[in-house]
């Protein structure tokens, strides 16, 4: 493990989802998980380019063709695409950018870090169909799907 993605302030999640490392009690990549939950909880509030920078910010500490970098240009791309669709009405940009998410996605499993993927791949193959199938999508993370709050802006605000 990479010492540069360590935070022991990092919380363990509610059940046991790839990535956490039980029998050491902690993360394998505790910054990954951060960056994954602020940018869930922004995705979740409507604030697609906040949430993608946090993703995008962390994207840059993997090398290319890991899995955690998959995952991250992955969800890149989701929180990019439904920015296309809500901010500039282009479904033709959301369906670009979700098969691309779709091809980052492959070989991920199915709860990575909290985040349900299977839902996630779910959710951008039927909007590939019918993009409005995103409005007001809101993505599970440790079984819920909750939203952001200030701490989750002002984490996005500080990447800048």
């Amino acid at each position: 493990m990479d010492d540069h993605t360590r935070d022991p302030t990092v919380e363990p999640p509610s059940g046991s989802p790839t990535g956490w490392l039980e029998a050491d009690d902690r993360w394998e990549h505790d910054t990954l998980r951060r960056a994954t939950v602020h940018g869930v909880r922004l995705f979740n509030a409507g604030a697609y380019h906040e949430s993608h920078d946090c993703f995008e910010d962390e994207w840059y500490n993997y090398g290319r063709g890991t899995r955690e970098s998959m995952f991250l240009h992955g969800m890149v791309q989701v929180a990019a695409g439904v920015y296309k669709r809500v901010d500039f009405e282009n479904d033709d940009g959301l369906r670009s950018l979700f098969r691309t998410a779709l091809q980052y996605f492959r070989g991920i499993p199915p709860d990575y870090y909290g985040v349900d993927v299977l839902d996630v791949r779910t959710s951008v193959t039927n909007a590939l169909e019918e993009p409005s199938e995103v409005d007001g999508w809101r993505i599970r993370l440790d079984g819920g799907r909750p939203l952001a709050r200030e701490e989750d802006f002002a984490y996005a605000r500080n990447l800048e």
